[in-house]
């Protein structure tokens, strides 16, 4: 075994987050206490090696904290009977296993007290209107919106079989250039477009997603499909149940196609069988870790697509790629049968190419099913002819001046108003954000605590500084005292939050502002990234950290990508968001250029 690991494997790690022990292997007995005695902290029997006061000095520089001579001598010599044993659940002599299935006693609630989150009752209308004549060719029929590909369907147009072989069709032709897909499910698909054509034949229309193709991000569960996470060591894992998401949209009666790639464990755009690529433009990736969601969905691979997002994962690729994302409230879509990355963080939501799509499969999605227990009764308003006029949409002004923020977001705020929606300057305290990520890391390193313990983490294509192998060796080390204190800085940026939406309906942000980006996922609110314009680039861009030894491609000149503005909501209020989207759509008009060669 080599030294790293059997140190991760052996080493106590306390709540300084260090490798500690006791001076010494031999300590008396202690009598037996009186009648009534109630126990005490410091009296249990010692375990875990030995170590000296040096091994605390080296600890504080990881943990940034300062001891005294005299309380690393007394904190060394008394380790073994105070804090050691805390670790006996991995350590033993009575180890505990703890199954995937089991989340934190703890949940986070994303809700201020005294508040009510969301709307007070449940209405969903969606856009009337004739969808228009069917196109001529397959390409075109392939990228129209689900909004125009349902009407079709409902009234017959359209067969789903027939749309189904156009998606697979694509689907073969472009993941060799994408990397895109990680399962075609061909025959699955096929049955299911059969099945929905009967149904509709017959009187029995399940409604807007009907006869649909779609793909996963495969981090979601598939009856004897496989569901590998993008991860080498789980390529032949093959569940025996949906997912709730997957199970709501067979019996929405979509027809799912293809498991989609995702980063490994839910980072970024690395997968096992490569780089999934943003298909506006081949030299980069698709960005992650919603990645072929992102890309599949861009090509008109699939009519829509879910990801997942834990810290940008379904914000970030739908930026890059040029589709709309709607990462829903914290809370309002169950994730059983979902890959844990973060247990307080994570998020399933769809990625559509126009933004009423988007709603549409929320309105399937939504709700809980008995088993997340993050998952919370709520209500989904959503009307999609009421007014914007009057709506407050707020905005940080300085922001707006500076990067990540471009033109194409400035003129999103004056399209704000020309429609007569009333743009509000706001302000979030300048708090440390980034600390909030001792929540991530934490949690993340304890979803994966048996890969990093047993070495299977080698196996990850992606072992850099900033992929999940390193960080989550290193997450053994944090404090547990700065985790607790990382949670309750998050209840402060909730009220936060809580007092901007008070002021306004709608924020408007640079999507890629890491400030919000990192603040509103650990917050739970609810975001709709969307198509706003067309930016100039010079650089391929990545989701990993600068590397020297392998530059990225350089342009000249420029070349042409989509650029995408976020807007934020209320909790649980996705349906003011996607109306505030709608108008906003209307106003840009570029949502219906497609990559060029797809």
């Amino acid at each position: 075994m080599n030294t790293r690991r059997q140190f991760l494997i052996t080493a106590p790690l306390g709540l300084i987050g260090a490798v500690s022990a006791c001076r010494s292997d031999t300590q008396a007995a202690a009598s037996a206490p009186p009648a009534g005695a109630p126990p005490t902290f410091g009296t249990m029997p010692a375990s875990g090696p030995a170590v000296t006061t040096a091994t605390f000095a080296e600890a504080e520089k990881l943990a940034q904290v300062t001891m005294t001579a005299a309380e690393r001598e007394q904190a060394a010599a008394s380790w073994r009977t105070s804090i050691a044993a805390m670790l006996e659940r991995r350590t033993g002599p009575r180890k505990v296993a703890i199954s995937d299935s089991v989340a934190p006693a703890t949940q986070w609630n994303p809700a201020i007290a005294g508040t009510v989150a969301g709307p007070a009752h449940d209405r969903f209308i969606r856009s009337a209107g004739a969808p228009g004549p069917l196109p001529a060719t397959d390409a075109a029929i392939a990228f129209a919106p689900v909004t125009q590909l349902s009407r079709w369907i409902e009234t017959r147009k359209i067969t789903s079989v027939r749309l189904t072989n156009i998606y697979l069709e694509r689907l073969e032709r472009f993941t060799p250039t994408l990397r895109c897909v990680i399962t075609l499910t061909k025959e699955f698909a096929l049955a299911q477009a059969r099945k929905a054509d009967a149904e509709i034949a017959a009187g029995k229309y399940r409604g807007p997603l009907h006869g649909i193709p779609y793909g996963v991000k495969d981090l979601l569960d598939t009856a004897g499909i496989a569901t590998t996470y993008g991860a080498e060591f789980h390529r032949k894992r093959v569940p025996t149940a949906d997912s709730t998401v997957v199970k709501r949209l067979n019996d929405a009666g979509a027809v799912l196609v293809a498991k989609l790639s995702l980063g490994a464990l839910a980072l970024n755009d690395i997968w096992f069988g490569g780089q999934t690529m943003n298909p506006w433009l081949l030299e980069e990736g698709a960005s992650g870790s919603s990645a072929g969601p992102g890309s599949a969905t861009a090509a008109g691979l699939v009519g829509f697509s879910i990801g997942s997002e834990t810290g940008g994962s379904i914000v970030s690729p739908a930026m890059r790629c040029g589709v709309t994302g709607l990462r829903p409230t914290y809370g309002r879509v169950p994730r059983t049968g979902a890959m844990t990355l973060c247990w307080s963080l994570d998020k399933l939501g769809p990625m559509t190419r126009s933004v009423e799509d988007a709603m549409l499969v929320l309105h399937a999605i939504t709700g809980p099913d008995g088993a997340d227990v993050a998952c919370v009764p709520c209500h989904l308003d959503y009307d999609a002819a009421a007014p914007v006029k009057g709506l407050r949409v707020g905005y940080f002004p300085a922001w707006m001046k500076e990067s990540p923020a471009t033109d194409v977001d400035r003129a999103a705020l004056e399209a704000v108003r020309k429609l007569g929606m009333i743009p509000t300057e706001v302000t979030l305290p300048d708090w440390p954000h980034g600390a909030l990520n001792v929540v991530l890391f934490a949690e993340a390193a304890a979803a994966f605590e048996e890969m990093t313990l047993s070495g299977t983490d080698d196996q990850l294509t992606s072992q850099v500084n900033d992929a999940w192998p390193n960080l989550f060796r290193q997450s053994r080390f944090l404090s547990a005292v700065d985790f607790v204190q990382a949670d309750r800085m998050r209840r402060m940026f909730a009220a936060e939050m809580a007092r901007i939406f008070q002021q306004v309906d709608v924020l408007l942000v640079p999507s890629l502002r890491d400030e919000m980006l990192t603040v509103s996922n650990f917050t739970g609110h609810p975001s709709l990234t969307m198509r706003a314009g067309f930016v100039q680039v010079a650089e391929a861009r990545s989701d990993w950290a600068p590397d020297p030894k392998h530059p990225l491609p350089k342009f000249a000149p420029p070349r042409r990508v989509p650029h995408g503005i976020t807007l934020l909501g209320s909790l649980f209020d996705e349906g003011i968001i996607v109306r505030a989207g709608l108008a906003l759509e209307k106003a840009f008009n570029v949502v219906g250029e497609n990559p060029p060669g797809f």
